[in-house]
């Protein structure tokens, strides 16, 4: 009687039976929202740690900077975490961090002396579904950004500049700021000083080195604290990778 009555309802009565299958309907849809917003989650952990100067280049292949650095955190993601060998790459992957996060620091320090203390960090955030097609000034911007390249020395000189940063100079054209950004880069950073700049990480690296030399437990973890919150962005990111 009762499974036959539960069949009637399941053919004829819309309120009977579904709240039985209601869990079982939704259970599915709430682990997909989950997992959307996990791998977004670590999208924006990978992108902050990692200021990748191509935001819109999934493969981190279309510039040799990204790709060198993309191609170590795949190596080390196959190393056996400890070794002396992980130790090492972790050295060369903070280093090109370093240079990275240099540069976002002199953006931020230009932007806060125009006035934006509390937006500078915002303006500066990028993510990898900011796209070409969405810029208002785009060409504009680019044009800022080739000035910015060759008259001052913001950027690293070897290397082209940073696409990530013509949608930060699309952003202060909206607000009207870039002329007077462009005017700070000249003033705190004139073109020339980039020679001083390469001396600053001398001092630094030997010491990273002979800390990757030596073959301690406690070392272990230091190194893992300088290497900031991005490290199990990049540990899950390239894990996957590999799967």
């Amino acid at each position: 009687m009762g499974s036959a009555f539960r069949r009637f309802c399941a053919a004829f009565c819309c309120c009977c039976c579904s709240e039985e299958n209601e869990p079982e309907e939704k259970a599915p849809l709430l682990n997909e929202t989950l997992l959307y917003f996990d791998r977004e989650a670590k999208k924006r952990r990978d992108q902050e740690t990692n200021l990748w100067n191509e935001p819109g280049d999934p493969s981190h292949s279309e510039r040799d900077d990204d790709r060198e650095l993309y191609n170590l955190l795949q190596k080390r993601a196959k190393t056996r975490r400890g070794s002396q060998g992980y130790r090492r790459l972790s050295v060369d992957i903070n280093a090109a961090r370093q240079v990275r996060h240099g540069v976002k620091e002199k953006w931020k320090m230009i932007l806060e002396n125009l006035g934006f203390m509390d937006e500078a960090e915002s303006l500066l955030t990028i993510s990898a579904t900011d796209s070409y097609d969405r810029m208002r000034n785009a060409p504009v911007a680019r044009s800022l950004l080739q000035t910015l390249h060759s008259e001052t020395s913001i950027f690293h000189s070897r290397d082209p500049p940073p696409e990530r940063y013509m949608f930060i100079l699309d952003r202060l054209l909206y607000l009207d700021v870039a002329e007077d950004f462009v005017a700070n880069a000249r003033r705190f950073y004139p073109k020339g000083a980039e020679d001083d700049e390469d001396d600053e990480p001398a001092p630094l690296l030997p010491f990273l080195l002979s800390r990757a030399n030596q073959d301690t437990a406690g070392e272990e973890d230091e190194l893992d604290d300088e290497e900031g919150s991005g490290f199990e962005a990049d540990e899950d990111i390239f894990a996957k990778s590999l799967d």
